[in-house]
């Protein structure tokens, strides 16, 4: 008796969380005005003739630059709580902070060296 007390809340909360999307999406779908003509069936809706196919193929260009930046952003995050206790750890952990950051940056140089960061 006590060990299902303690799966109650734990199968009503189930309950309540999956459908909650149902019921979100069906109070959606009923109040939503149904306003269909040729313009809401076109792939855009900015107001633009669209020009050529939707699919386009995006350069490899646009991914290195993200890659980068998802990398020293996670990095700097990584770096903070360190910078918040750089005092209470000693010349061991500043060494391996160095190496931290080099990593990254020889990373850098290398795909500079080889005209990934290239924007042309």
């Amino acid at each position: 008796m006590i060990q299902s007390q303690k799966y109650e809340y734990f199968w009503i909360f189930l309950l309540i969380i999956s459908s909650l999307p149902i019921i979100i999406f069906s109070v959606s779908k009923l109040i939503t005005p149904e306003n269909e003509g040729p313009e809401k069936l076109t792939s855009y809706e900015s107001g633009i003739e669209p020009i050529g196919e939707a699919y386009i193929q995006f350069q490899i260009r646009y991914y290195m630059f993200a890659l980068v930046f998802a990398i020293f952003d996670v990095e700097t995050v990584f770096l903070y709580p360190w910078a918040m206790s750089f005092y209470d750890f000693g010349i061991l952990s500043f060494i391996e902070a160095l190496i931290f950051i080099l990593i990254p940056i020889v990373g850098s140089i290398y795909a500079w060296q080889k005209g990934a960061l290239e924007w042309s």
